[in-house]
């Protein structure tokens, strides 16, 4: 009897007010600091910290809050020689983050307009992405 009690008390409340907050899918924002060359990443209760390259002199990173518009684990740049762009997560038109070969230009604007970071950590973000979906991912660009 008591058991059937809570069961359908707990049921009457999710009625009421939703589900527990508990049941919400976890949030996932990307904070790139163009200024200072970084992404910090807040997944839950981790936070990453990882050095980016953002466009070099002549191009722009696009600033502003976007969610991801579609993922591609590996894409191609038909604009810039078919140049490899592992693990993209795609926010504002063309624009990407997404993990780059050319490591030893990290932390300084380098880019034509992505955002770039080593693979591995593009890996881990793209993973994150497809884990919390679309919609409960926020990527802010400030300078």
């Amino acid at each position: 009897m008591k058991k059937s009690f809570l069961v359908a008390a707990a049921m009457l409340m999710t009625a009421l007010f939703g589900a527990p907050a508990a049941s919400h899918a976890a949030m996932l924002e990307a904070n790139i600091d163009v200024s200072s060359q970084t992404m910090t990443v807040r997944y839950g209760l981790q936070v990453y910290r990882w050095t980016v390259s953002t466009a070099r002199p002549g191009y722009f990173t696009p600033r502003g809050t976007y969610r991801p518009q579609r993922t591609a684990r590996m894409w191609y740049s038909k604009k810039y020689h078919m140049s490899p762009m592992p693990y993209s997560v795609f926010f504002h038109g063309g624009y990407a983050i997404h993990g780059t070969g050319a490591v030893r230009q990290l932390g300084r604007p380098a880019s034509h307009g992505c955002v770039r970071l080593h693979t591995a950590n593009a890996a881990t973000f793209y993973s994150m992405v497809r884990e919390v979906g679309f919609g409960n991912t926020r990527i802010v660009v400030t300078n």
